[in-house]
């Protein structure tokens, strides 16, 4: 069984910072990428931004040159620093990982439950 359990989201006002967490935890036997989408009400999920084992990073373009992904690997862990905050960043964000629990699997993308990021005066 596999989690992915997010943290660090809230209420912040604009141009304001918030850190977002996601640890990946249980039979993992490699992990590819991980990565961050948002789904804002009445609006498709969208990539915010994802990054490979090598720490090869990709960005949505509403976020480049505010937001910044990074992971650790030893604790199969991925992080979003998000700055300069926007109202219209206000979104459930939801961490995902591309990985394989076993030798044997195929590579499988699992997602967590999400966190809420309110961006507000």
């Amino acid at each position: 069984q596999v989690q992915l359990v997010e943290s660090g989201g809230g209420l912040v006002q604009p141009g304001g910072s918030l850190r977002l967490s996601c640890a990946a935890s249980g039979s993992i036997f490699s992990i590819y990428v991980m990565g961050w989408s948002r789904q804002a009400p009445g609006k498709q999920r969208e990539l915010v931004a994802g990054i490979n084992s090598g720490g090869t990073t990709n960005y949505g373009d509403s976020v480049k040159g505010r937001f910044t992904i990074s992971r650790d690997n030893a604790k199969n862990t991925v992080y979003l620093q998000m700055n300069n905050l926007k109202p219209e960043d206000t979104a459930v964000y939801f961490c995902n990982a591309l990985l394989r629990v076993g030798v044997r699997d195929d590579p499988y993308t699992f997602w967590g439950q999400g966190t809420q990021v309110t961006v507000s005066s």
